[in-house]
């Protein structure tokens, strides 16, 4: 049994941003915050690479992704599931 099982993976929504390279996509997470002095809402946008087995993510999908091991020098992450699809124009 693998002791990772027990531990529960970050998860994250998103929206593609990019899919030029073969089985990864960049996902763009949106985050808010208040600013410590100020108190207004500061927007933090995150990039992520998420692995895409099958290359089925289109750029304007929104998908959840999760924490997984690292697969290269820049991806921790892969797509769960396409939430919504990009409806093509």
């Amino acid at each position: 049994m693998v002791a990772e099982d027990n531990r529960k993976r970050k998860r994250r929504t998103g929206c593609v941003v990019s899919n030029k390279m073969d089985k990864t996509v960049v996902v763009t997470v949106e985050s808010y915050s208040a600013h410590p002095l100020y108190k207004k809402r500061v927007r933090r946008i995150y990039k992520f690479k998420a692995h895409d087995e099958q290359n089925t993510c289109r750029i304007g999908d929104v998908v959840r992704i999760e924490e997984t091991r690292p697969l290269s020098k820049d991806k921790r992450w892969r797509v769960v599931e396409i939430l919504q699809k990009e409806e093509p124009a």
